[in-house]
């Protein structure tokens, strides 16, 4: 979110190349934070798959984690970086 945030929604932010940065950065989180972890960037990729097998017991964090991060992020973009 952060990213999106300096990228997209920024006044200073050059707008043509959001998408190269946001996309940049799924591309760098997917090499190296999906194989340490485990998990994957899309909540969906791992809720369906768990609805479906009857494993429900972690689906809560791909459910509240997302929701939580962008509300930090936001939280912290208007108070630190907005404020610069």
């Amino acid at each position: 979110m952060l990213v999106i945030y300096g990228s997209s929604v920024h006044g200073k932010a050059v707008k043509s190349f959001a998408g190269l940065a946001i996309g940049f950065t799924v591309g760098v989180e997917a090499m190296f934070a999906g194989p340490i972890t485990g998990a994957s960037m899309n909540p969906a990729r791992s809720i369906a798959p768990a609805l479906l097998s009857g494993n429900v017991a972690d689906v809560w964090i791909y459910i509240v984690a997302p929701i939580f991060g962008a509300v930090l992020a936001g939280l912290f973009y208007a108070k630190v970086i907005e404020e610069v």
